[in-house]
């Protein structure tokens, strides 16, 4: 399968590399089995479902929603028709910056699945690209949708003493320059293009939807971190 080359649905980077990088940490960290059922929310065009097809079995199952429908028309296309239990979900949610034509704010959507279903949720480069109410909204669908003693793997550019010095003294790969709301953006004009949020902010919404972070967060080298897992900084929480 070979994916559409558009920066769109997954940015910069080797698609297949990223893809095996990210499994292997849904196994090792997430402890994904084989039998599992999870979600990937901001799935695109299956950069991390390609790599699971010969690791989710028959027994499980993996769902994907994004906002831009072509790139679930290309995964109901190409991963879909090949992998039954493989299935791609298109939700007309608002993002100035990747669907503006969306008929749903992030902050009022609802994930179309039943209570305690997932056993894993999966969120790459997505909270990256929207506000506070969005993603408490998205948090407590997460909560909402795991089953007890299920994990959560979420990207962020997180805003710590160390993140905010390398900021300041331009050795950040990234120039979070831009305050708006409590939050910190690259570009004043299109906040969505990317957003940074403090650290203790987001450990305090992941506690008040009983997703434990404790040894859980593992910082990135976006902000030119020599000690990294990688690019992003990436938070596995366990629903309690």
């Amino acid at each position: 399968m070979t994916p559409p080359k558009s920066k769109v649905f997954f940015g910069n980077g080797n698609f297949e590399e990223i893809g095996q990088e990210f499994k292997r940490y849904l196994i090792e960290f997430s402890g994904l089995q084989p039998h599992h059922k999870i979600l990937d929310v901001g799935c695109g065009i299956g950069r991390m479902a390609i790599p699971l097809t010969d690791y989710i079995s028959d027994a499980g199952s993996y769902y994907g929603i994004d906002i831009v429908k072509d790139g679930i028309k290309w995964c109901d296309e190409e991963i879909s028709r090949r992998f039954n239990n493989f299935r791609f979900i298109h939700t007309n949610v608002f993002n100035a910056h990747y669907n503006s034509g969306g008929d749903v704010t992030a902050s009022e959507y609802k994930f179309p699945f039943s209570d305690d279903y997932f056993d894993v949720v999966l969120l790459t480069s997505v909270f990256t690209h929207m506000r506070p109410a969005d993603v408490e909204n998205y948090l407590s669908e997460i909560s909402r949708v795991l089953v007890k003693g299920g994990v959560c793997l979420i990207t962020f550019y997180l805003i710590n003493e160390e993140s905010s010095a390398a900021i300041k003294n331009g050795s950040s790969h990234l120039d979070f320059k831009h305050e708006f709301d409590g939050i910190l953006t690259t570009d004043k004009n299109m906040p969505e293009a990317a957003i940074a949020y403090p650290q203790d902010y987001v450990e305090k919404i992941f506690s008040a939807n009983n997703l434990d972070v404790s040894d859980g967060i593992r910082l990135g080298s976006w902000c030119g971190r020599q000690e990294f897992l990688t690019w992003q900084d990436t938070i596995f929480a366990r629903k309690i």
